[in-house]
């Protein structure tokens, strides 16, 4: 008999032929997100971690920011799947929990086991109700769930399930590049992102002196948080002030706007293909702001032609504040740095763009040279570790 870690893997099981690379994945993320010494073994219905008891509790904790997980139980293996010797250690663990109402759920992995899963509960159900006093049999709302599963030459039984973050593990669905602000909408975007198997590479806009280096160091803190569901991350550093002075000097006000995010767009598709990454992904929500009505976000798409994904596009913005705070990103986010979409903002910016218009003033000035030189400026930094801080960057 021996502790060890049960994990249920949900919507991966509907992956088939395919769920090879996925468990693979999922068990390579899983090492790296584990510190401490485990063993892994899995199959299409589980996986399984063994590693020092002592240890269990942190390991769990660094499982639910794993995606790919659908469930995390602590166990106990049992080396037979004899109901006699399975009911008997079930009544010693029993005996250790205050309950007064149970019921057994059964899984078999082993298909040809000569008992199905009801006739195993109402078996080991007797044996509970035989050597407890006071405890009955609850199937609605019973105070403790005893979970058996059955497999070859083996058993397993838990007691409690804590639920995972779903999703298909990081890196099963290629990279893309988060356009990563200093706000609260894009890190979320960013993670759900990475719930859909996406590794991230981050790119920021960065705009001195008219952006703070703390605010960098918000952007810099913002992808360590997003480095705990995936692993190490990498911050493209775009100077781009430059290129929004010239957009200011030269573009009617009301489109300043507009033009920035189609440079801002340009450059991260370059910066996209130099890096394998097949997608763009941002903050976008529709009609949050002028640049985020269909027709802004349409005038501003077409100059690039790698697809940009808007994960929280439907959501209104308590959603995202919701989310933020829960994946632990919203104090960063409300800090107060400006980023470069919050400078120069005109007080009418226009919120139906035409596409002729965006031409025309695009040829006011050389962008072409000046987005060649943000590219080969470009610096690549990293996230913040778990003990530096903000002003680290100073």
């Amino acid at each position: 008999m021996q502790k060890l870690i049960v994990i249920k893997y949900a919507e991966l099981n509907t992956k088939k032929a395919n769920i090879g690379l996925f468990l693979k994945t999922l068990k390579k993320n899983i090492q790296l997100s584990v510190s401490e010494e485990v063993t892994i073994n899995y199959d299409k219905g589980r996986m399984y971690l063994i590693a020092d008891e002592k240890n269990l509790p942190k390991i769990v904790e660094k499982l639910q920011k794993v995606f790919g997980i659908h469930e995390i139980a602590v166990g106990l293996a049992i080396l037979t799947n004899d109901l006699d010797e399975i009911g008997a250690i079930l009544i010693k663990e029993l005996k250790l929990k205050e309950f007064q109402t149970f019921k057994i759920e059964t899984k078999r992995s082993d298909k040809t086991y000569f008992m199905t899963s009801p006739i195993i509960n109402k078996k080991l159900g007797e044996i509970v109700l035989k050597n407890l006093k006071n405890v009955k049999v609850d199937v609605h709302q019973p105070q403790i769930t005893i979970y058996v599963e059955i497999r070859k030459t083996s058993s397993y039984i838990y007691f409690e399930t804590i639920k995972g973050l779903g999703g298909y593990p990081v890196g099963t669905l290629g990279k893309g590049l988060l356009m990563l602000s200093g706000g609260i909408d894009s890190p979320v975007a960013g993670y759900l992102a990475m719930k859909r198997g996406v590794k991230l590479e981050a790119i920021y806009f960065d705009s001195p002196p008219h952006t703070s280096i703390m605010a960098r160091n918000k952007v810099i803190k913002l992808a360590g948080i997003l480095k705990e569901y995936q692993g190490n991350i990498k911050i493209h550093c775009i100077p781009f002030t430059n290129l929004q002075e010239t957009i200011y000097k030269e573009v009617p006000k009301e489109y300043m706007i507009t033009i920035m995010r189609r440079m801002m767009y340009r450059i991260a598709s370059i910066i996209a293909h130099k890096n394998n990454c097949k997608i763009l992904i941002n903050g976008e929500s529709i009609g949050q702001v002028a640049s985020q009505t269909l027709e802004s976000m349409n005038v501003i798409n077409e100059v690039v032609k790698i697809p940009v994904i808007r994960p929280v596009a439907c959501f209104d913005k308590l959603e995202i504040i919701e989310l933020a705070k829960k994946i632990g990103t919203y104090e960063i986010s409300i800090l107060p740095y400006q980023d470069c979409c919050t400078i120069f903002v005109p007080e009418h910016p226009v919120i139906y763009p035409q596409k002729d218009k965006c031409e025309e003033y695009e040829k006011l000035f050389d962008y072409e040279s000046l987005i060649k030189e943000a590219v080969a400026k470009e610096v690549i930094i990293r996230p913040l570790e778990e003990n530096e801080e903000l002003d680290s960057y100073l």
